[in-house]
């Protein structure tokens, strides 16, 4: 077995706890987990079925792939998120006229009654959480996720 080294001499160290990018995606996956208890709760959904469900529900009709790069999701995700949601009835399918290749995915009537009921309980979740932080640091995130986006 090897030896283990010592730390070198560094100046400073980097506390993975204070750095931005890691606290960033940390503060991301709480209050991604957190909505998805409550979407769990009411549709049995997970992440990657409410991200494609959001998102048609968003473009109205959309493709596989726009999905994927709409949500950041790998398109095995996708695929499996779109038959999930087609067995519950909540998403049609039908083929492209000039491509067969290509599916156009939208939300059936079941679908939109069920993205209708969650999208108020997401408007409720981001109205506590804004409302927790108060006005001013609401403002401050958003205006600077806006200015992170952007660069």
């Amino acid at each position: 077995m090897g030896k283990q080294a010592s730390a070198p001499e560094i100046e400073t160290v980097l506390k993975l706890e204070e750095f931005l990018p890691y606290r960033l995606a940390r503060a991301a996956e709480i209050m991604s987990r957190e909505f998805a208890d409550i979407y769990k709760k009411h549709t049995g959904m997970t992440r990657p079925e409410w991200r494609a469900f959001a998102t048609i529900g968003q473009f109205g009709t959309v493709t596989a792939t726009f999905i994927g790069q709409h949500s950041s999701m790998h398109k095995t995700k996708v695929s499996r998120a779109v038959v999930s949601l087609e067995q519950r009835g909540w998403l049609a399918r039908t083929s492209d006229g000039a491509d067969r290749r290509i599916e156009h995915l939208a939300l059936t009537k079941k679908g939109w009654r069920v993205y209708a009921a969650l999208i108020e309980e997401a408007r409720k979740f981001e109205a506590d959480v804004l409302q927790a932080l108060g006005e001013g640091p609401s403002n401050a995130l958003i205006s600077g996720l806006d200015h992170l986006e952007q660069r």
